[in-house]
């Protein structure tokens, strides 16, 4: 998993350093929509946690879940914000 991580964020230009130095401002969701949904991972600013709450529910997602979505390329990327 850490491989995969790291090889993500090299394809975005990003370093783990910076990532963790905005880990403190971020709240996440990993899980999925439905059943039969791609693994999700919804990213924002903590400042917009009242964004979150007006999407969909996400239902967790188990590790192996996460793992085999990672493998066969199907995890959707949400990037969570206020509106306006």
């Amino acid at each position: 998993m850490k491989q995969a991580v790291d090889e993500a964020l090299e394809e975005q230009g990003l370093s783990r350093k910076t990532i963790e130095a905005l880990a403190g401002q971020l709240l996440w969701r990993v899980g999925r929509v439905s059943d039969d949904s791609p693994v999700t991972v919804r990213v924002g600013f903590a400042t917009d946690a009242a964004a979150f709450a007006e999407l969909p529910r996400l239902r967790n997602a188990t590790d192996a879940e996460v793992e085999a979505a990672i493998a066969e390329g199907e995890v959707r990327v949400e990037w969570v914000a206020r509106r306006g």
